[in-house]
């Protein structure tokens, strides 16, 4: 396990890159005996440093949610990181100089009206204790170099978990459903980028139901002696790969049922 020492150490180097934008070379390369343990001391030591300087706790993510992603990763769960307050935006524009390497995944938000806790929690009590579910998309990024720049091998997933599980930036639109008025397995997008069809998919991608990821998050947390709370976000999973995105870019999200909208890189 990684000291206290070199947790904050590897936390700062994280919150430097962000800030200058340039990205640090893989951890795991660096000490190949850290494992996905460490990736979330590291990832918890970095969201308390922001939180220290009056960033606010609105959420949190689930990544890795597809079989693919996980067999690729070789890891048998999804990973998870924290939203903070400055990372959603509205339809529109998104400041670029925000992020490095920004990529955009398609996925839903559950937006809860009450806790969820314990280690035993199933859909349907997410469902029961969600107050809606909106189209959302999740801007990830790169601090830690998706590919080692001189082996060109990509990053573990202890790398990712580091990194806030790449989270960096969410941006809420369409319409808001309670989500028993449909099959949110059902529920489908397609993604436009600069006129042209990118991606499309639909949310039974994320482990068969979107709240699947939400139950096992909550689980997950249960642990640390934490939970799920009322009036946070929580982002499902995507159901489509991630699309790069660069300055000047227009994304165009179009859910069906659930709402269109549009956002741009500036």
């Amino acid at each position: 396990m990684f000291s206290s020492e070199l947790i904050a150490q590897l936390a700062a180097e994280l919150d430097h890159s962000e800030k200058s934008r340039a990205q640090v070379e893989h951890f795991s390369k660096r000490f190949p005996g850290m494992t996905v343990e460490d990736g979330y001391a590291v990832s918890r030591a970095w969201v308390k440093m922001k939180i220290a300087r009056g960033r606010l706790a609105r959420g949190h993510k689930i990544g890795l949610t597809s079989r693919a992603m996980q067999q690729s990763s070789q890891i048998d769960e999804p990973d998870f990181g924290t939203l903070l307050d400055d990372m959603f935006f509205e339809p529109g524009d998104i400041p670029a100089q925000r992020f490095i390497a920004p990529r955009v995944e398609v996925e839903l938000a559950f937006v809860l009206k009450r806790t969820l806790e314990g280690a035993d929690i199933d859909v349907e009590q997410v469902l029961d204790a969600t107050e809606y579910v909106t189209p959302a998309i999740e801007i990830i990024d790169a601090r830690i170099e998706q590919f080692d720049r001189h082996t060109k091998v990509m990053r573990k997933v202890q790398d990712t978990i580091s990194d806030n599980a790449a989270n960096a930036g969410i941006v809420l639109g369409g319409r808001k459903m309670h989500p028993r008025e449909l099959d949110l397995r059902w529920v489908g997008a397609i993604l436009r980028q600069n006129g042209s069809v990118e991606e499309t998919g639909l949310a039974a991608g994320v482990q068969g139901h979107p709240a699947i990821g939400v139950a096992w998050l909550a689980m997950k947390l249960a642990p640390w002696g934490e939970r799920l709370e009322a009036g946070e976000v929580v982002l499902a999973g995507s159901f489509t790969r991630p699309v790069a995105a660069k300055e000047g870019d227009l994304f165009d999200a179009d859910y069906g049922p659930l709402g269109r909208f549009e956002f741009r890189f500036v």
